[in-house]
């Protein structure tokens, strides 16, 4: 499957990475946080990943997305 994968997708002025060691694509954003004070995704990152999971899909790749800490998005590919 890594051979259908891009190793960067350029969306709405994020550059996701892809690494193969972990199957993922990633970007970091900034560091936000929600009411509670958890962090949580940049908003426009996190649509940027629902982006990069559509562009994906057309391919015939499935994934869905993660974050964690530090502004990191990840979307996790299905294997």
């Amino acid at each position: 499957m890594a051979n259908t994968l891009n190793s960067r997708e350029s969306i709405k002025g994020f550059d996701f990475e892809y690494s193969k060691e972990h199957n993922f694509y990633e970007c970091r954003g900034e560091v936000m946080y929600d009411d509670d004070h958890d962090q949580m995704p940049e908003p426009a990152l996190w649509r940027a990943a629902g982006i990069l999971i559509e562009r994906l899909k057309e391919r015939g790749i499935q994934s869905l997305r993660n974050h964690s800490e530090k502004g990191w998005v990840e979307v996790l590919i299905n294997d």
